[in-house]
């Protein structure tokens, strides 16, 4: 099967982007796994679908699939490139698209300068609600919010590492570190990742705060590995940066791959706006077998 394909970069975190608004293709996990495969396929960490209007007043549905083939929730990266995409495609005109995702609709807006803001709605910190699995743990307070000590396998004699969770339609692990560059983000992230704490699995992210305004951060993404930018990971990050009184209202967040403006008021019932690049690479055409394990 013959299919054409976009390929895009948010930051650094990159995307294959299929439109599926004249008819389903009707991809199984293993041919989207085909897709993000970077030496047999086109590369990615995940598979972007544009699909038609689910209902009223929505503009789009956008289909997510990780690079191991699952669907998830959400991606925040990804939804920017989603918006730049229906644009220049001529799929829409309007600046502010409503599109419908797993996890809720979000509203990804294009500014003047040619980058994207996305109102990527309200972070949420009930453990249920990753979810989390908290039984038997004492979180330690700080500031209005709280960090979760974590046991990882394989260190039991090690100190528990201290997380602050947050779902922003995807679960997030966030840690504190001295130096993201020095972080073992590679020992670590897969064991954060597929915790038994964390039923779903969990993006890990690691967190340094260089000012109040300024952080880096890296993130072990469900499903992907390190990727060079995540977006809902920046959103966790930061908002687990200001309940934690560590942080202002606006943050620049430095990864791998660039920079993202995260901002959020610190109100549960405010959501947390993420505005960075979204960039299409190239166009092209792919010849998927039918046929894959």
């Amino acid at each position: 099967m013959k299919i054409r394909f976009t390929k895009m970069q948010g930051a650094g975190n990159d995307f294959v982007v299929l439109d599926e608004t004249r008819g389903r293709l009707g991809l199984s996990a293993a041919q989207y796994r085909f897709l993000a495969d970077r030496h047999f396929g086109v590369g990615a960490d995940q598979i972007l679908t544009v699909r038609p209007s689910p209902a009223e007043g929505i503009d789009f549905e956008y289909v997510i699939h990780n690079a191991d083939g699952c669907e998830v929730q959400q991606c925040g990266n990804g939804a920017r490139c989603f918006a730049r995409y229906v644009h220049d495609k001529g799929l829409s005109a309007k600046d502010t698209i409503r599109v419908q995702t797993q996890s809720g609709v979000i509203a990804p807006r294009l500014t003047p300068d040619g980058r994207v803001t996305v109102d990527m709605g309200r972070p949420r910190f009930d453990p249920a609600q990753l979810p989390f699995d908290a039984t038997g743990l004492t979180p330690v307070p700080q500031g209005l919010g709280q960090k979760w000590p974590l046991t990882l396998d394989g260190q039991a004699q090690a100190a528990p590492v201290f997380i602050a969770i947050v779902s922003m339609g995807n679960p997030h692990a966030v840690q504190l570190v001295e130096d993201v560059d020095t972080a073992p983000v590679q020992q670590t992230g897969p064991l954060i990742e597929n915790h038994v704490r964390f039923p779903e699995r969990v993006n890990a992210g690691y967190l340094q705060i260089v000012d109040r305004g300024h952080v880096r951060l890296r993130v072990f993404e469900r499903g992907v590995g390190e990727t060079l930018a995540c977006g809902t990971g920046a959103c966790a990050a930061v908002a687990s940066g200001i309940r934690l009184g560590l942080l202002d209202s606006e943050v620049q967040v430095d990864m791998r791959g660039g920079r993202l403006t995260i901002a959020w008021s610190g109100a549960g019932t405010d959501s947390v706006f993420m505005t960075g690049p979204a960039t299409t690479v190239f166009e092209g055409q792919i010849d998927i077998p039918d046929t894959l394990s």
